[in-house]
């Protein structure tokens, strides 16, 4: 009894072990993720896209500041004294006086418009560096979302071939054991199975990586068990919807392009606004106060007008300061013009390649693989061949799966690649 008792602890123990870990996998596993929900999810939570949204703030606060009536708030100053005064025949008196002014410094020369128009440009170049950000975080993930997406189709292809030679493998090891077939093919049938499960478990292994790069990107905790869901078929990834000049025209108004533009008409109104402050500011103040004593005291009200005179310093570094940033925000936008241009004529080459590949492979070589496996299969269950020879067919149909595989990923995510220099605003048309 007590025999039974210490081998039935050990078993629900470990009864209750797989329960656990069957729940915490259930936990963990999400509902198939499409593309739409994994982009809304990493704008959701991406750093870089958070910090670049909270420094928005200060941007639109110097254009709040910029939009105010007047650049320089009013000054307001007050004096109060005593004066002593000497009466003859008497004890010398004392008077108090003060004085009260507020003054008002404008500017004569437009600096208010310039400083406005610069903050204004700065506003959008800064919004469209947040549309760049999270173009470049949506491809990133469109990337990754595709990667494991092929790993998950040749999860599929690697299953089939092992179920498929497994069959061919058992029916041989019958055979064999039934004397009809030589010990040479059932060795030869259990060789192909191992290596066909080998590759499995390295398409699993593949698989696993990818989603958990998918899952670090979405800010998802690493025991999360992503499934993606979406099409991934040779027809569907070489219909390409626009041409190299519709991308071309469409890369001329990427967000990054744009933001260049913004910040080089915010660089020129800042460099009017320093050739502008070589003209003075001009102070008016009006002022009131009591002065004097005994019977002479009097109220005094009055108008000042002050301004520097522009003898020895008129503002050069300033002037040269703001000239050598427009220079240089206008030679790196005619810089990222020309790299912007290059990089998608190089992609869209490479898309065009890789599409033909992809075109050649499905059309004139999986076609006629598909049909030798089926006519080979046949043939070996009417015993006209040998194992041998429908194992190479088989390898064959196989391995040409796999490079469409691997040519079709890399046409997936040249295309993303493409896309995201251009500033297309379509997104795959893999994904439903």
């Amino acid at each position: 009894m007590l025999s039974h008792m210490s081998h039935a602890r050990p078993a629900r123990l470990v009864a209750t072990l797989a329960l656990a870990t069957a729940a915490l996998a259930a936990q963990a596993a999400e509902p198939p993720l499409t593309l739409d929900r994994a982009w809304l999810r990493a704008e959701e939570t991406s750093p870089a896209l958070k910090s670049a949204q909270a420094n928005l703030a200060a941007v639109e606060g110097a254009l709040t500041d910029a939009r105010g009536l007047l650049w320089n708030n009013p000054q307001l100053s007050a004096e109060f004294g005593r004066r002593r005064v000497p009466q003859p025949g008497r004890e010398t008196g004392r008077e108090r006086e003060w004085r009260a002014e507020i003054s008002q410094t404008f500017e004569i020369a437009g600096q208010h418009g310039l400083r406005g128009e610069a903050a204004r440009q700065n506003l959008s170049a800064y919004r469209e560096n947040i549309e760049e950000v999270r173009r470049q975080l949506r491809a990133e993930v469109e990337q990754k979302f595709v990667r494991v997406l092929a790993q998950q189709t040749r999860l599929a292809t690697e299953t089939e071939l092992v179920e498929l030679i497994g069959s061919a493998a058992a029916a041989a090891r019958k055979r064999f054991a039934a004397g009809e077939d030589a010990r040479l093919d059932s060795n030869l049938a259990e060789v192909e199975l191992g290596r066909a499960e080998n590759q499995l478990e390295a398409a699993r292994e593949q698989l696993i990586a990818a989603r958990a790069d998918l899952a670090t990107t979405l800010q998802w905790p690493a025991e999360t068990r992503l499934e993606v869901q979406g099409v991934f078929s040779p027809e569907t990834e070489t219909a390409i919807p626009y041409t190299l000049a519709q991308l071309l025209a469409s890369a001329d108004e990427r967000p990054l392009l744009r933001a260049l533009g913004h910040q080089a008409r915010a660089a020129r109104s800042r460099l009017g606004l320093e050739r502008a402050a070589k003209m003075p500011d001009v102070t008016v103040g009006l002022y009131t106060g009591r002065e004097g004593s005994g019977e002479a005291r009097e109220r005094v009200a009055g108008l000042s007008v002050s301004m520097p005179l522009p003898f020895f310093r008129g503002n050069a570094e300033g002037i040269g300061r703001a000239g050598a940033e427009l220079d240089q925000t206008l030679i790196e936008r005619q810089a990222a013009v020309r790299d912007t241009r290059a990089n998608v004529t190089a992609l869209w080459q490479r898309l065009s390649s890789q599409r033909d590949r992809v075109e050649r492979l499905r059309r004139f070589v999986l076609q006629r693989l598909q049909d030798n496996q089926r006519l080979s299969t046949s043939a070996y269950r009417a015993g006209e061949i040998d194992l041998a020879q429908w194992l190479l067919a088989t390898r064959q149909t196989l391995e040409t799966r796999r490079e469409i595989l691997e040519a079709m990923t890399e046409l997936a995510l040249t295309r993303v690649a493409l896309e995201q220099a251009a500033g297309w605003k379509r997104g795959w048309a893999a994904i439903p």
